[in-house]
């Protein structure tokens, strides 16, 4: 995983608004103060949604790449609706374990295992609405399910 630099959340908070290149595999979680979101390839960053942001944490091959138009920047607001309402299924688990699966499996399919590990496990939890504990037991559980194979 990338660490953020400082330029990065600089980017992210003042804008001008960008597209996270639909053509690498590569996202972006935006933490809040009481919320994280993730946008993945496709979506509009750098927008006043993002002003108050408090970090960012960049996954696989981000790239940001500048609109070419007001449709482009439309198409972003969409896209970046798209991610959110795919995490949100996640979300809408009642059981916790559940949820805490789900991201780390939607992850890993987007992402290289190594770099939904550095994830921190409080990052995830915000995601999904869950406690960093769940988060650190769905990973152990899926270890333990990989050794038995």
């Amino acid at each position: 995983m990338n660490e953020p630099s400082p330029s990065l959340i600089e980017q992210i908070r003042s804008g001008p608004c960008q597209i996270i290149n639909s053509r690498k595999a590569g996202g972006i979680i935006i933490l809040n103060r009481h919320s994280a979101e993730f946008a993945g390839p496709g979506a509009v960053v750098a927008t006043p949604l993002d002003k108050h942001c408090e970090n960012v944490i960049p996954l696989g091959d981000l790239a940001l790449v500048s609109p070419k138009s007001i449709d482009d920047i439309l198409t972003g607001y969409r896209i970046r609706l798209q991610w959110i309402k795919l995490v949100s299924k996640s979300t809408s688990l009642e059981n916790t374990q559940l949820r805490a699966q789900k991201i780390l499996e939607q992850f890993e399919q987007f992402f290289r295992k190594r770099d939904v590990q550095q994830v921190p496990d409080e990052v995830l939890a915000q995601l999904v609405g869950v406690l960093p504990q769940t988060i650190r037991s769905a990973r152990k559980k899926k270890q333990k399910i990989k050794k038995k194979l």
